[in-house]
This record gives C-alpha cells, structure tokens and sequence, in this order.
C-alpha cells in the first residue's frame, strides 16, 4: 500500500509489514524512549515487536543529553567504576525494554518481543571471554525475551554454538557477507542440534544480523573513484548503474540461501521438535546517501521469516511514506548478476565485506570507549565536588 493514504487514516505501514510476515524492531533505545511512553505507544500503534541495541547507540543515550546524569553521579559516589556504571545503566534500560515486550514475547510463544544486548567489542576475537560475558549478562538480566548479541567474526562462531547449546538467545550481528551468512547458519544449526540432543527446551531464538547500507557506502565510493578514472563514456555509465545495488543483491542473495538451509531435511526435523527459523535480521537500515530513497533499505528487503530493525528516523519516514509489498525475492538474477559485474569491474567483494567487519568491530569498540571517557569525567566532576 502507499502510506500516503496514511496520517490517522487506514493503516500503518509499519502495521502492514506483519502482514508480509516481517517484524519491525526499532534500533535504538534511551531513557526517554522507555519513560516517556513512546516505546509502549509504537508497540501499540506501529506493532513495534523488539529492540536492538549497540555500544554506539548506547553512546548516544547516555553521553548525548542529561538524563542518566543523576544515576551516573550515585554510582559514581557510591566507588563504581566506569565500566560497571555502564553496566549497571545499559541493564536497566535493557530490563525496562524487555519487560515492555513481555505481554508480546509470551503472546507470540516466544516468536517476537526481545530486546538485543551486546557483549563488549573489546572481546570480538576472544571466544572464551564473549561466552563468559554472555552468560553474566543473560543472568544479571534475568529476561526470557533478552537476546545477548554475539559478532560474526570467527572467534565468535563457537561462542554462538556455545550459547545456543545452552540454551541462551542470541543475535549474531556484524554480518556483511554470504560467507559470514553461511557460517552462522552452520553456527545456529550445531547449537540447537546440542540443546536438541540435551533434551532441553525448544524455546531458544535467534536472529542473523545482516548490515545492508554500509555495504552500498563503501562499494559506491569504489564504483565513483573508477568512474572518475574511465576513459570513456561508456565505461563511466557502467560505474553509476552498479551504484546503489550491491547492498540490496547481497541481502537477497543470502535470503535465498536461507530458504534453502531451512528447507532442507537438517532443519526440519529440528523443526519438528519446536525449533524455529533462524531469522534473517536487516540492520543499518537508514539511507546514507540522500540520492536514495530514505526507505530504500526497508522498501526492498521486504519477506516473511525476516526482521527489519530501523532508527527512529527510518520508522518514522516509513511510517509516513513506505510502501509495502514482497520484494526480496524480486530480481534474483539482477541480484547474481550484479555480483558478476561488479567482479568484472575489479570490485573485490569478499575484500570489502571483511573490512566492513573489521571497522564495524572497531567502530563499535571505539563508541564504548568514548562512553567510558564520558562516564569518567563526569565521576571526576563528582569526586571533587
């Protein structure tokens, strides 16, 4: 439907998407999101069904305005450190989001409703320090509907299998590529086949964080260097019709090999026995380039079985103006061949989505740190007061 229709009348966009079968989660979360309201209104109106969190968007909340200030200066009076601050707060609002989705988590058996919790960055390549933290976390938080968020490197694959084994929700994010993808599914797979074989609950869930934009951001830059090296005209059209579509073919690329995982005989008989879909879940969402449609990342990555986890401003731009119908299994040859020319045209994919993964690992990493220098100087103001 065009949401143009919308504005107080019909149907929300947002709401419309459950009808394809996608779950909307909002990718942010602050203290004045959980108090004022707002989040209990969009799980109401726009049928929001969970939240995802990150050290950047934590960052935001609690460096970019005044609102944890008085609990920050109680903790810090009280001989915390600022890492346990942190801690303490991220858990609070995480608690406060979770218990929001309850009503939805026990309504959908547990098909919808978390809230996503990330273990440290600093631990993204050590695999025995992720599980450890992974498992303080899920206990500190003591919420069915938590999901601890694991990255896709290879240190963290075991971790995964690891804690789906045992049971513990976890969202896989930092994923760029179809490698990364199919080490996941595998990762996913051996899990529940270990809590299968234990005898323990089905109840475990878990999504596939795949980042979308970043990866039109990078490949966009490359494409425009050649552009601007072509010598001819010909070859300079090339370069900006491979603009804006490597994000877009990647994703869909991976929903079709997830069919095909978990259509095969492995996952059924799982499946059998109450084990769910791993879902595909889109994250970075929003449109970096204003050449694009600001909903671009929403509009052609809509499917059933899929999670699209949007900032404020995307919700609310798709709220306002997306249009809804299923798109991500539209143009799968466009998308294989949007793989063959970019390769012809020297763009070394697997080199850009694993560089992508490192610099996410980093900017996650760096925005923690930033918070905990935040966190320290308002300790310092405290102390010697």
């Amino acid at each position: 439907m065009d949401s143009r229709n919308w504005g107080g009348k019909g149907t929300s966009p947002l709401l419309d998407l459950q009808q394809q079968g996608q779950s909307v989660w909002c990718d942010s979360i602050s203290r004045s999101l959980l108090d004022s309201g707002e989040l209990r209104r969009m799980i109401a109106e726009d049928g929001l069904r969970g939240v995802t969190s990150n050290p950047s968007i934590f960052e935001k909340a609690i460096d970019g305005g005044t609102d944890y200030d008085r609990e920050i200066r109680t903790l810090a009076g009280a001989g915390f450190s600022a890492e346990r601050i942190y801690e303490v707060l991220a858990i609070k609002d995480i608690q406060a989001a979770a218990d929001q989705f309850r009503a939805l988590f026990e309504t959908t058996g547990g098909g919808d409703g978390y809230v996503s919790l990330e273990v440290s960055p600093h631990l993204a390549y050590r695999t025995r320090e992720t599980v450890e933290e992974a498992r303080r976390l899920w206990k500190a938080v003591a919420r069915p509907n938590l999901m601890i968020k694991v990255p896709a490197t290879p240190a963290g694959m075991p971790a995964i299998r690891q804690l789906l084994g045992e049971g513990i929700n976890v969202n896989v994010t930092l994923m760029f590529s179809m490698e990364h993808y199919l080490q996941v599914a595998e990762a996913y797979l051996q899990g529940i086949e270990t809590l299968a074989a234990s005898g323990r609950t089905a109840r475990v869930a878990s999504v596939a964080s795949f980042f979308v934009s970043r990866v039109d951001t990078v490949v966009d830059k490359l494409l425009q260097e050649m552009e601007s090296r072509a010598g001819s005209a010909k070859e300079k059209e090339r370069c900006r019709a491979l603009q804006g579509r490597a994000a877009v073919a990647n994703a869909r690329l991976v929903y079709r090999k997830f069919g095909e995982i978990f259509g095969e005989s492995r996952f059924l008989e799982l499946k059998r026995q109450g084990f769910r879909v791993q879902r595909p879940l889109w994250a970075s969402t929003s449109t970096k380039n204003p050449r694009y449609r600001d909903v671009l990342y929403v509009e052609t990555l809509i499917g059933p079985d899929t999670v699209n986890t949007m900032p404020l401003g995307t919700l609310a731009a798709f709220r306002d103006h997306g249009v809804v119908r299923a798109t991500l299994d539209e143009d799968l040859e466009d998308a294989r061949q949007t793989f063959v020319r970019l390769r012809e045209m020297g763009v070394d994919m697997d080199a850009v989505t694993h560089k992508l993964q490192e610099d996410g690992v980093k900017l996650f990493a760096d925005a923690y740190d930033r918070l905990l220098s935040s966190i320290r100087s308002k300790q310092q103001a405290v102390l010697s007061a």
